[in-house]
C-alpha cells in the first residue's frame, strides 16, 4: 500500500531558491512514486515584509541587504540559473529588476489550498514562473486575477479577495505560526510536522529524506 506524507512546504514567492526547492522536490516525489505519495501544501512566508507597493530595485535591495556587489549577484544569478535548469525551472539569465510585497499573493494561494490543492500547487508554480521566468510583479492585483485564472480558480472571487482584506488575519496566523517554530529561512519543507528539510537541496537529498519518513527510519534534518 503507498505511503502518503504530509508535505508542508513554507516559502515566498520572491525567493529563487524556494523554485529550485519546488522542482527538486517534485522530482524526488516522482521518482518515489507510487510507493510514496504526498499531501501537498504551500504555507506563508515574507522574506520582506515592509516592503512597500513600490518596491524596490533589486540590485539596491541586495546590496543594502548583504553588501553584495553587481557582479556578486551576476556570479550568484548564474549559480541559481542552473540550479533551476537542472531540475526544469527557467529562471530569466537579467534577474528580477525589482523586489516586491508578496502579501497578497500569499492571501491568495490560502484561500486556493481551501478550495483545491491542487489549484493551490498550480497557482504558486504560476506564481513562481511569473516572477523569475518572466519578470513581472507578484503584487499587482491585474496579474494575480489573471493567474488564478488560468489555474481554473474563479477569478471574480480572486478579484474581490485581492482588493480587500480577506483571509488577512489567517494569513499572518499562518506565518506567525511557522516564525515562531524557529523558522527564519526558507524553503523549508516540514514532513509530517515533524522533519524539517532547509534550503533548496538536490533531488537526492529530498528523495533520501522521504524514503527515510515513508519508511520510518531515522531522518537526517538536511540544510543548505
Amino acid at each position: 500500500m503507498p505511503k502518503t506524507l504530509h508535505i508542508d512546504f513554507v516559502s515566498d514567492v520572491t525567493c529563487p531558491w524556494c523554485a529550485v526547492g519546488l522542482g527538486a522536490l517534485e522530482a524526488a516525489l516522482r521518482n518515489v512514486a507510487p510507493d510514496i505519495q504526498a499531501e501537498l501544501r504551500f504555507q506563508p512566508f515574507e522574506l520582506n515584509p515592509q516592503m512597500g507597493p513600490e518596491g524596490q530595485d533589486a540590485f539596491e535591495h541586495l546590496n543594502q541587504k548583504y553588501g553584495s556587489t553587481r557582479e556578486q549577484q551576476a556570479q550568484g544569478r548564474e549559480a541559481i540559473r542552473q540550479r533551476g535548469a537542472a531540475v526544469g525551472f527557467e529562471f530569466s539569465r537579467e534577474g528580477r529588476s525589482r523586489v516586491w510585497n508578496t502579501f497578497d499573493a500569499h492571501r491568495l494561494l490560502h484561500w486556493a489550498e481551501r478550495e483545491d490543492p491542487a489549484k493551490q500547487v498550480a497557482l504558486k508554480k504560476a506564481l513562481l514562473k511569473a516572477c523569475h521566468t518572466d519578470g513581472q510583479n507578484p503584487s499587482d492585483p491585474d496579474l494575480l486575477v489573471r493567474l488564478a485564472g488560468e489555474v481554473g480558480l474563479d477569478a471574480t472571487r480572486a478579484r474581490a479577495i485581492v482588493e480587500s482584506d480577506e483571509f488577512a488575519a489567517e494569513t499572518r496566523a499562518r506565518e506567525r505560526l511557522y516564525t515562531d517554530a524557529g523558522i527564519h529561512s526558507v524553503p523549508a519543507i516540514i514532513i509530517d510536522n515533524k522533519h524539517l528539510i532547509s534550503g533548496g537541496q538536490p533531488v537526492e537529498v529530498f528523495e533520501r529524506a522521504l524514503r527515510q519518513i515513508a519508511g520510518a527510519a531515522p531522518a537526517e534534518t538536511a540544510s543548505a
